[in-house]
């Protein structure tokens, strides 16, 4: 993004115009097989949701191989009955089921202090069409999902014959 957008972007507490978004659509004539990550663009900036989600819970976007990643949330107190991960149309949404706090305090005895945060909260993550979302597993506080870049044959690198 040209800094004269990344300024204006910025004077306006990160709120996108249909001026700003133009700038993506300046780029469309010079790219062939990109309007669903315009369209994705757009839908993210756009609407404003990029600056209104909160930085609860905190997480780690992590590469650990070639084509493999790993988002880490950070998921004190919560259980896996008290967590769902849930992915379709790109979108990987993490986010807490009801959590029953009167059941809490009879299984465990009563709380005196709590420190420990369990607000309800949804966290989403667009995810590319050519990565695939392998697993999740929640160990010590830490949800750990698994994704993997596929490459299909026909995005792969390859010496086209001359005849």
């Amino acid at each position: 993004m040209p800094y004269g957008a990344c300024k204006n972007l910025a004077n306006k507490g990160g709120k996108m115009t249909s001026k700003d978004l133009s700038i993506f659509n300046s780029l469309r004539p010079f790219s062939i097989g990109f309007d669903d990550m315009f369209d994705q663009f757009e839908n993210l900036l756009g609407n404003g949701s990029l600056a209104m989600q909160s930085n609860y819970p905190p997480y780690n976007i992590r590469k650990t191989g070639k084509d493999k990643y790993s988002i880490e949330v950070a998921l004190a107190g919560f259980s896996r009955k008290d967590v769902e991960v849930e992915f379709e149309d790109n979108l990987l949404t993490v986010r807490t089921k009801q959590v029953n706090k009167t059941e809490d305090n009879i299984e465990n005895g009563e709380i005196l202090h709590k420190g420990i945060s369990q607000r309800q909260f949804a966290r989403s993550f667009t995810i590319a069409d050519d990565v695939k979302v392998n697993g999740a597993e929640l160990k010590d506080g830490l949800l750990t999902i698994a994704c993997e870049r596929i490459v299909p044959e026909y995005k792969k690198k390859k010496l086209i014959e001359i005849k």
